[in-house]
């Protein structure tokens, strides 16, 4: 996959337009795995809310154990969006590591 196709549905994702924006989620989310690295910089970097949501839930579907640390760091935030992507995240990453994190969150309070 191309970054410029990445580039073009990430500025997708941004218009106003319902269907577009929506469209340009199911692309990326048919292709996660090939731009998880381009979807956590992402997420990283927007400000969005709703967008934000929406990225975390598409490196949640890329299932790459690259995202074990981003996913740890929306267990311990405050907003409950991210939080539930991000154990969504860590059961689909379904490895040793990710019910570690997710046992110790429960530990913590963080999650039930």
């Amino acid at each position: 996959m191309s970054r410029q196709r990445f580039d073009q549905a990430m500025q997708l994702m941004r218009k106003s337009d319902t269907q577009v924006r929506e469209d340009a989620f199911d692309f990326l989310r048919e292709h996660a795995d090939a731009y998880v690295d381009e979807l956590i910089a992402e997420f990283t970097a927007e400000e969005d809310h709703g967008l934000r949501c929406w990225l975390l839930e598409l490196v949640a579907e890329a299932r790459s154990s690259k995202a074990l640390g981003l996913f740890r760091d929306q267990l311990e935030g405050m907003d409950e969006s991210l939080r539930f992507w991000a154990v969504r995240g860590l059961e689909m990453l379904d490895d040793r590591e990710a019910e570690q994190t997710l046992d110790q969150a429960r530990a913590n309070g963080w999650i039930s």
